[in-house]
């Protein structure tokens, strides 16, 4: 029997949010260890469920953790950027009921100290797809001051980025995500929350996987695709990932898209795809608080397209 090596988070908001999909598809664009895939299928036993993810690690593990599914499980290899399209162009997009996006790195991929993105690695790599070619190592060793300061302020939002930046120049080349993490320890914000050294490991994970480009790139393929009465949630971790799908839900749900200072509309007024489920994002509840510490970043958004 499998080793089941974590909760996913916000589990029961996201069954809820499909609660009322009796058949059709279903995506899971971040399958990752099969946690909301299996809870979805449970929960909905007459649905399809197409599940993406870049991990090989994470597909043969979820390969045998839905075998009991089989028959209702599709699983594919990839970005889910890309993949998607694929999706869309294959099937009757009447079909695809919901779209789910767990945006981040999993639990077992931080407890992996060999990826590289636990702050006690003893390697930089930090990759989702262990085949891609830019590693952290890659971006902390050679990136120059200009992209390592960008990366670290728009991504890891840390003030004293210039100060950051200087001492990993001055120290490189590292080669470990623990090497790092002590060694610019009395640079980092104090809290009690969380290790010092996670906003500069967070901010070098999501340039090494492209993360917000991602996460742009599937929301456009799903607006594009106008799918009819498909349900849209999307997590994220990041205050960046949450910006981006909170504007970009807000703009799905206008039906007028002139500019502001226009007296008149004279766009047509009708270029709403659908409506907003979720005014403030979803988050965890204490008693899941207390049993998964992860999930205190989690904030899910959900939207309904009504595209006809």
């Amino acid at each position: 029997m499998q080793n089941i090596p974590h909760i996913p988070v916000l589990y029961r908001e996201v069954i809820n949010s499909f609660d009322s999909i009796n058949e059709g598809i279903i995506i899971d664009c971040t399958m990752g260890y099969a946690g909301h895939s299996s809870m979805i299928l449970e929960a909905n036993p007459n649905i399809k469920l197409i599940a993406i993810d870049q991990d090989q690690t994470a597909i043969d593990f979820s390969t045998k953790r839905l075998e009991p599914f089989k028959d209702r499980v599709e699983i594919r290899k990839g970005r889910f950027s890309s993949v998607i399209k694929d999706i869309i162009k294959e099937y009757d997009i009447s079909q695809i009921k919901g779209v789910l996006a767990d945006i981040g790195v999993s639990s077992l991929q931080l407890d992996q100290k060999d990826r590289g993105f636990s702050y006690e690695s003893d390697n930089l790599d930090m990759r989702m797809d262990k085949d891609a070619s830019l590693t952290a190592e890659i971006v902390v060793n050679t990136y120059s001051s200009s992209e390592l300061e960008r990366i670290i302020l728009e991504y890891g939002e840390l003030r004293n980025y210039k100060k950051i930046v200087a001492q990993i120049i001055k120290n490189r080349p590292f080669t470990s995500a623990k090497q790092l993490s002590d060694t610019l320890k009395q640079d980092m914000p104090r809290g009690k929350k969380i290790h010092p050294a996670t906003l500069l490991m967070q901010a070098i994970r999501i340039e090494v996987n492209d993360e917000l480009g991602e996460l742009k790139s599937l929301l456009s393929s799903i607006k594009d695709a106008k799918l009819p009465e498909a349900k849209i949630a999307i997590i994220s971790f990041h205050s960046l990932e949450d910006r981006i799908v909170k504007q970009e839900f807000i703009s799905w749900s206008k039906k007028c898209i002139c500019p502001q200072e226009v007296m008149r509309c004279g766009c047509g007024n009708n270029h709403s795809v659908g409506k907003i489920v979720t005014r403030k994002p979803l988050m965890a509840k204490d008693d899941e608080l207390k049993e998964n510490i992860r999930s205190r970043s989690a904030k899910m958004r959900i939207f309904q397209m009504d595209c006809e």
